[in-house]
């Protein structure tokens, strides 16, 4: 599945539309999700308004470290909130980083030994 998190904009053909941080999370605790698209500001009344896009980055990147089996779906950040951008892409590059890791660590531990 394609999730793309957004409140305002249209969704693009493919892809499932879901307008809260929340329902992203559940989304992606709950669904094979192969690739996300965020948006930073979700204008979401019911929540605290830290409950952004980067939420839902901060939620992959636990589940990449914590859960050895986890493997994080493709992220696209299409955001127009300029300040938030770099950190969304930072957050990005963190959660590739440890994907790379955990790559590394696991062919290493299934590599025959001779």
């Amino acid at each position: 599945m394609k999730l793309f998190v957004d409140d305002e904009r249209a969704c693009p053909e493919g892809w499932h539309l879901v307008k809260t941080a929340e329902e992203a999370i559940l989304m992606l605790d709950h669904e094979k999700v192969e690739e996300i698209s965020l948006d930073h500001d979700l204008g979401d009344q019911d929540h605290d308004p830290e409950w952004t896009g980067y939420t839902v980055l901060l939620h992959i990147e636990s589940q990449v470290v914590w859960d050895d089996t986890y493997h994080a779906p493709k992220i696209k950040i299409h955001t127009a909130n300029s300040g938030a951008r770099p950190k969304m892409e930072a957050g990005v590059a963190s959660i590739e980083r440890y994907m790379r890791l955990k790559f590394e660590a696991e062919e290493s531990n299934s590599s025959p030994v001779v």
